[in-house]
């Protein structure tokens, strides 16, 4: 792990093949320990998955280029609309001018179509996007945990779905990479500080997911987790079930 700013805490480490989890801790409310990460992609179409709150974007533009001249960020993507997925988009557009939104259908139409500076890249159900050596597919997922534009990245080379919201864990997220569980206090916070839309086919999304079979989960909270992520998407679904 290497720490790219000393003052906030801002962090880079490679989680799979040319795959880098950037990780800010932040305290919540109540100085309750919390953390928001973003991934990098590097290939011959770099993509930055999650961009982070407006605020973040020096630190996070920081620890991107300690890694890759920031100009050759090529796409810049999202789970669903919300300020720390993609507040800073626009900034990111602007130091990178070869640069496209991407997303999910929804979200092109109900919102980046007005709010991004430059036009979108949406993404359909299954479809794929080749980066070079890396290869992504996109999954809706609306309204898993919350959304209607909500869904997820899956790296096909290195089995690494970008998860977004699912596996929220507290803490700094100080280990970039476990093996560890991370349903259980997932699942705590989730009781604590419930942020899921209890949406009636969240267990059918699950599978879908589940049936990618992912190895690498890049959670946008806390550790990534590396496994059986199939068995672990299908361990959430039995936990909503309840």
């Amino acid at each position: 792990m290497t720490i790219t700013n000393r003052q906030s805490g801002t962090n880079v480490h490679e989680i799979a093949e040319h795959i880098y989890r950037i990780n800010t801790p932040v305290a919540l409310p109540g100085n309750t320990p919390f953390s928001f990460n973003q991934y990098l992609v590097v290939d011959d179409e770099p993509l930055l998955f999650h961009t982070g709150l407006r605020g973040l974007f020096p630190m996070v533009s920081e620890a991107v280029a300690s890694v890759m001249p920031l100009e050759r960020l090529r796409h810049v993507a999202f789970s669903h609309v919300e300020a720390d997925e993609c507040g800073s988009m626009n900034q990111w557009l602007a130091v990178a001018p070869h640069a496209t939104p991407l997303c999910g259908t929804i979200a092109a139409m109900v919102s980046m179509n007005d709010l991004a500076d430059r036009p979108p890249r949406a993404l359909a159900d299954g479809e794929v996007l080749s980066l070079g050596r890396h290869r992504v597919r996109w999954f809706d997922a609306p309204h898993l945990p919350h959304g209607w534009e909500c869904g997820y990245l899956m790296e096909e080379h290195t089995a690494t779905m970008f998860c977004g919201d699912l596996f929220t864990q507290p803490g700094t997220g100080h280990l970039s990479l476990t093996e560890t569980d991370v349903l259980g206090p997932s699942e705590a916070f989730r009781h604590q500080m419930d942020y899921y839309a209890h949406a009636t086919n969240s267990g059918a999304i699950l599978e879908k997911l589940a049936q990618a079979n992912p190895h690498t989960l890049a959670c946008m909270h806390g550790s990534a987790w590396r496994g059986d992520g199939a068995a672990l998407l299908r361990a959430l679904a039995a936990e909503l079930a309840h």
